[in-house]
């Protein structure tokens, strides 16, 4: 069967010019949607093969839809002229490389590929539409295929039903009720796609549908009834015409032999150095290296932009005057998109202070603003205030685009100064997470890693160890250096990781509409830092003193001896040479291990292990939160300013740090108490809303087990029902026991739990554990089917992906250690739940951030822990917000089963929680 494949040119130079930076050539033309669309026509070739193919483009003017409805695509804005003057050179660029090329008058670029797949069924051949827009799934069938280049999406039948939740000959009845915003042509009010889909699957169609509209109930069966005389108009809108006149048959689009003389002097004009390098090897006139692909993370990155990257030196400048300073506001104010940085006091972004700012207009071009200078000899610099008051209504501007390096802690700085910046675009920090979240994310290793460049490092100008010096007292030369070229790293790192983020739809969700708006809200938080009862707190340790003084004289005891317990050598000591305990497991050194594990398993059968595990227990809640955290009032605000970082777990969670107000422990009666702390100020509630079993629900969601499915649609308690249906008992003859038994099940297996792990979890025998999970299988199928899958899906690409598309790596998933590549496939087992209920926590934080300041509230968020936020909240909003935080938690994204999220309220976090 031949195969004909049809490219919607118009939908991918749209997506190419907007997701891409703005490159340009030398003489200041705009080439980034070239860059975009040639490198997909480039890459549709290499993957399919093809005996016919076209490139369709929309042409100028209206077609019949316009005349039809005066108001389709009435709201879109003009084609930006940095745009329009990209087509000429595309299209001959496109012809030069040889492929057909089609613009028909009076129809769109569907119609002409509606028209072409139609023609191609007909002559019993295959087709291929490469196509970002999601109407033309209406023509899918068993010959006709989509794919989508940009997000690697491939839509046959049984996709366009998982996708939409309708099969392709539904996919106009769908259309016609939820609308298409992006032509402007109106659906059912309020029926949104999780309707349309109940709705279609009830009914069958849209016409049985309207046959029985005055069935449908309330406003939403109001609005449908009042929608039926548009439906007609509605569907000549949204059908793809698949009967054009067209001035071409099938067999004249065979490929054309490539003009390889007219594409050097195309991509000479347009700068595009990496594609000429190409074309030259092929022709034999190149003899380097070409440079076209970025190999790393076990992915291949391509490099879309390459031709606007430099690695030579920087022309950095210091600003050190007035007309310096004016020279560079006029720069900001005209550039697209600025880097900036900030050279600080102190690493504490709630204290720190300013010593200077650099900023990056373009690549290699970059200065530096000394502020707070200060050492014998420096030259004159501007003042700190004169300074901030000229850049101020450019960083508050939210119309400039900004760019940084972790511009959160910048966002701060500028904060301390009483400068709310505003208009932050990027932050290459977050870009690298996105793109491979397992790799380190500091300017020096991306610079190496994605720039072959060596960066000047902290060390380098302000010396080491007791000869450190503060930034302030840098030379202001050298300074220059280093701070200008922070800012032109960042600059040229974003030209390099962003494009590759921008060509795939999920990861330029995860940043755009997680990881970017979260940066916000995170700040917020850790700007309004928590209130804590510090007296409280320093009775705690006192308290805490006294138990572990008791615990040391009972160790005493029981080993006949004194001894530091707090020494790994003399514990190893007392516990295998003294009294002679079995050996677990031994150091790398070769000694016996005292790690927890160890004492643990010793702690099951002895009482000095059991007695050192609390000890190390309650010596760590001392050390780490009563004695400190009085330590860590901020002297302004009288509060406890955590540090949220995005970029740290590969799972997608947040990381709290200086304090961690992640890891204070919940199951012993002490961790709980130091929640107690936290406290809500006078007039004021603590509100905590959490979660309830996400991850078992987002696993529901993903191996769409029917059994765990039911269980949680009709609010069953899981565990019950586990126990229920691997026991063979009825739900209301489980007891805690066998509950405790379906919970440590429910859970192990989800992080890939083996059944040596669930044994040792049950205190069970290995054979009992074994005869768990077949149950527990057997009963939930999908789970285990999931599980394979997964493994086998992780071990081909090196990666697995949340519900929302965020990628978590596996580097050791194929290594030939054993062991190593067995934890990395129970990460790839658990890593989708975990960071799905990452990317959920994080939704609900914006959804709850934008809510407050949408209704202007005095409500605020002040920390997030694992699955659940905690509130500070005016006693005249605790009502509200107890009926709306359910409600915006748990609509942030649709899952099969209904996330159910408990809130509770109290004077403390204790009892809120």
């Amino acid at each position: 069967m031949k195969t004909l494949l049809l490219v919607d040119g118009s939908s991918y130079l749209y997506r190419a010019f907007h997701a891409l930076p703005d490159l340009r050539n030398r003489h200041n033309e705009p080439t980034g949607a070239v860059h975009g669309v040639l490198n997909m026509l480039r890459r549709l070739h290499k993957d399919y093969h093809a005996d016919y193919s076209a490139c369709i483009f929309d042409a100028k003017g209206k077609t019949f839809r316009d005349e039809l409805y005066p108001e389709y695509k009435a709201h879109r804005p003009a084609m930006p002229h940095d745009l329009a003057v990209q087509i000429e050179p595309l299209h001959a660029c496109i012809r030069a490389m040889g492929w057909p090329m089609l613009i028909v008058d009076g129809v769109e670029a569907d119609d002409v590929i509606g028209t072409l797949a139609k023609q191609a069924v007909e002559t019993n051949m295959r087709c291929i539409i490469s196509t970002g827009d999601k109407d033309i799934a209406q023509l899918v069938n068993p010959q006709i295929t989509l794919v989508n280049t940009m997000t690697n999406e491939v839509l046959d039948e049984a996709n366009v039903l998982a996708k939409f939740g309708v099969p392709p000959e539904r996919i106009l009845d769908y259309l016609m009720l939820v609308g298409d915003a992006s032509d402007n042509v109106p659906g059912v009010p309020k029926v949104g796609p999780k309707t349309a889909v109940k709705w279609l699957v009830q009914y069958g169609s849209l016409a049985n549908l309207i046959a029985h509209a005055d069935e449908i109930k309330g406003v939403i069966g109001e609005n449908l009834r009042k929608t039926l005389d548009w439906f007609d108009t509605a569907r000549q809108l949204i059908t793809i015409k698949c009967d054009v006149n067209l001035p071409v048959k099938i067999s004249e689009l065979a490929p054309q032999p490539q003009d390889t003389e007219a594409l050097i002097e195309l991509y000479e004009r347009l700068d595009m150095k990496a594609s000429l390098r190409e074309l030259q090897q092929q022709a034999g006139t190149y003899q380097t290296n070409p440079v076209g692909l970025n190999h790393h993370s076990g992915a291949i990155m391509p490099s879309i932009h390459d031709d606007s990257v430099s690695t030579k030196p920087g022309d950095y400048q210091a600003i050190l005057s007035e007309a310096d300073l004016e020279t560079w506001l006029k720069r900001l104010e005209t550039a697209s998109l600025v880097a900036l940085d900030t050279e600080t006091t102190s690493l504490d972004p709630m204290q720190a202070k300013l010593v200077g700012i650099s900023f990056a207009t373009e690549a290699c071009h970059a200065g530096y603003l000394p502020l707070m200078h200060n050492y014998a000899g420096m030259p004159s610099q501007l003042s700190l205030d004169f300074a901030l008051m000229k850049l101020k209504p450019w960083l508050e501007n939210v119309s400039r685009a900004k760019l940084g390096q972790n511009i959160k802690y910048d966002k701060h700085i500028f904060a301390n100064h009483g400068i709310e910046l505003k208009g932050i675009a990027h932050d290459t920090l977050l870009q690298s997470y996105v793109l491979e979240s397992h790799q380190p994310h500091n300017m020096d290793s991306l610079a190496m890693r994605h720039l072959n460049v060596k960066t000047i490092s902290y060390d380098e100008v302000t010396g080491k160890g007791v000869n450190r010096i503060g930034f302030d007292q840098v030379a202001i030369d050298n300074a220059t250096q280093y701070a200008s070229e922070d800012a032109d790293i960042t600059l040229r790192l974003h030209q390099t990781l962003y494009p590759n983020i921008a060509q795939d739809d999920r990861l330029s969700g995860i940043y755009q509409n997680i990881e970017m708006p979260i940066l916000e809200v995170l700040f917020e938080i850790e700007r309004n830092g928590v209130l804590l009862d510090y007296r409280l707190l320093q009775k705690q340790s006192h308290e805490l003193g006294e138990k572990l003084y008791a615990l040391e004289v009972q160790a005493h005891a029981l080993a006949e001896q004194p001894f530091n317990l707090n020494s790994p050598k003399q514990i190893q000591d007392i516990l295998f040479n003294r009294l002679k305990l079995p050996v677990i497991k031994k150091t790398p050194t070769g000694v016996p291990s005292t790690d927890e594990d160890v004492l643990q398993q010793l702690a099951l059968d002895y009482p000095l292990p059991k007695l050192l595990l609390n000890y190390r227990s309650l010596a760590k809640l001392k050390s780490t939160y009563t004695d400190k955290l009085p330590l860590m009032k901020n002297p302004v605000t009288g509060r406890v300013h955590t540090n949220y970082a995005q970029a740290v777990a590969v799972t997608g969670r947040l990381a709290s740090s200086d304090p961690n107000l992640q890891n204070i422990p919940v199951r012993t009666a002490e961790g709980r108490r130091i929640r107690e702390a936290f406290i809500a100020p006078p007039g004021h509630r603590i509100l905590s809303a959490d979660y309830s079993q996400i991850e078992l629900r987002i696993m529901a969601h993903i191996s769409q087990d029917e059994g765990l499915l039911k269980a949680f649609a009709v609010g069953e308690d899981i565990h019950k029902a586990t126990a229920s249906e691997i026991l063979g008992i009825t739900p209301d003859q489980v007891d805690q026991e066998q509950r405790r038994y379906a919970k440590v099940i429910n859970f192990g297996l989800i992080y890939g739990m083996s059944e040596f792990g669930l044994a040792a979890q049950l205190g069970v025998e290995r054979g009992v554990a074994r005869a768990y999970m077949e149950r527990y299988f057997a009963r939930y199928p999908a789970v285990e089917r999931y599980m394979q899958q997964t493994r086998e899906q992780a071990r081909k690409s090196g990666y697995v992906e949340t519900v929302l598309g965020r990628r978590l790596w596996l580097p050791e998933i194929n290594h030939a250690n054993g062991n190593r590549r067995q934890s990395a496939e129970r990460a790839a087992i658990n890593a989708p739940m975990q960071g799905t209920a990452a990317d959920i926590i994080k939704l609900a934080m914006i959804a709850v951030s934008d809510w407050l300041n949408q209704h202007k509230l005095h409500s605020k968020l002040i920390m997030q822990v694992h699955d659940e936020l905690v509130l500070e909240v005016p006693e005249g909003e605790v009502e509200v917000m107890q009926k709306m935080l359910p409600e915006l938690m748990g609509n942030v994204l649709t899952l099969s089963v209904p996330l159910r999220i408990e809130v509770g309220v109290g004077d403390n976090w204790e009892q809120a929680h």
